[in-house]
């Protein structure tokens, strides 16, 4: 065997562990981010950003849920979260969290479901 490291595809490159992409940490500075909330890209993007920044601003141009950008980076959700925290702390994107009147909806809506099931 050879001492070089044998990868299956030759367009592999080096594997970064996701946590590494975020420095160890686990929290972003501000709040946390429900699954469902909405991020959307504002602002120019500087030209500093990297891979992950830049498909997150990519992928943000029209409105996605956090759970939905999670999913089109291949990245887990706690490292997306910290990851939109920066970004919004720089000023490059907005989120939107569910608001409250959407949970009173939810409940006239099931409430027409319960209904509907007892008219049954």
């Amino acid at each position: 065997m050879s001492d070089s490291p044998q990868w299956f595809d030759e367009e592999a490159g080096p594997v970064v562990r996701p946590y590494a992409l975020i420095r160890g940490r686990t929290r972003s500075s501000g709040d946390a981010f429900d699954l469902v909330a909405t991020v959307r890209a504002i602002g120019d993007p500087p030209g500093d950003l990297g891979p992950e920044q830049q498909l997150i601003l990519r992928a943000a141009r029209e409105p996605i849920s956090l759970a939905d950008l999670a999913v089109e980076l291949d990245l887990p959700v706690g490292v997306v979260r910290v990851l939109l925290g920066d970004m919004r702390d720089h000023g490059l994107i907005s989120v939107t969290s569910p608001s409250a009147g959407g949970a009173r909806s939810n409940e006239r809506i099931l409430k027409e479901v319960i209904n509907g099931l007892r008219a049954l």
